[in-house]
């Protein structure tokens, strides 16, 4: 089983969460093998720049290697590079989106059987869970959809106080984590622990859990 970062955002060109990935390429290792999934995002054109950013911040962090999986590469070469990394991150984007081709590439499966350390990042860190919140910005309207289930709980992030009354609402149904941009949940064989604000929302009543 993997030990998941759930990361709730990061403005990565000005590396506004390094201190959260700092340790969890600590956690795997030293001079990790790292391995980034881009799927997230609705093209996979014009990425160099942002690539070249990720592989900038990832080195400095102390990766031995950074590595991109592409979309067009085969079940068995994917499978094959997941079994060789000690870290594997999933960028921001579209939720639906990422969801949609891991499970297409059957990369969830791999996921679940994964022993080294899984970043997820915004939409990353969504999917990784059993149930996704998706707030529109400048508006109430909500949706929840199916992660992959590598967790047993429902994940918002990007969490921000102006969702407040549709998490509470939500919550009379099911528990919530509220993660905003800059803090993370770390989830390891079902237990949990917080890096700065953490929220949970639980029979319509919203918890700190950093206090």
């Amino acid at each position: 089983m993997p030990k998941l970062y759930l990361l709730g955002g990061e403005n990565v060109s000005k590396r506004t969460a390094q201190e959260i990935n700092q340790r969890a390429f600590q956690d795997a290792g030293a001079t990790p093998v790292v391995l980034v999934f881009p799927w997230a995002r609705v093209s996979f054109d014009s990425t160099h720049k942002k690539r070249q950013t990720v592989f900038d911040y990832f080195m400095s962090l102390g990766a031995g290697t950074v590595e991109f999986i592409e979309y067009s590469e085969s079940k068995q070469a994917i499978a094959q590079k997941i079994a060789t990394s000690n870290l594997i991150y999933l960028t921001g984007g579209l939720v639906t989106a990422l969801v949609e081709r891991l499970k297409k590439m059957e990369v969830d499966t791999l996921l679940r059987s994964y022993s080294g350390v899984i970043v997820g990042r915004s939409a990353g860190a969504l999917v990784l869970c059993k149930k996704c919140v998706l707030t529109k910005r400048h508006s109430k309207r909500v949706t929840v959809i199916d992660g992959l289930g590598l967790t047993d709980f429902t994940l918002k992030a990007h969490y921000k106080p102006q969702n407040d009354d549709t998490l509470i609402l939500l919550s009379k149904q099911q528990l919530i984590y509220a993660v905003p941009a800059r803090s993370a949940l770390v989830y390891e064989n079902g237990k949990l622990s917080v890096i700065n604000k953490i929220y949970l929302f639980e029979n319509g009543v919203k918890h700190d859990l950093s206090l």
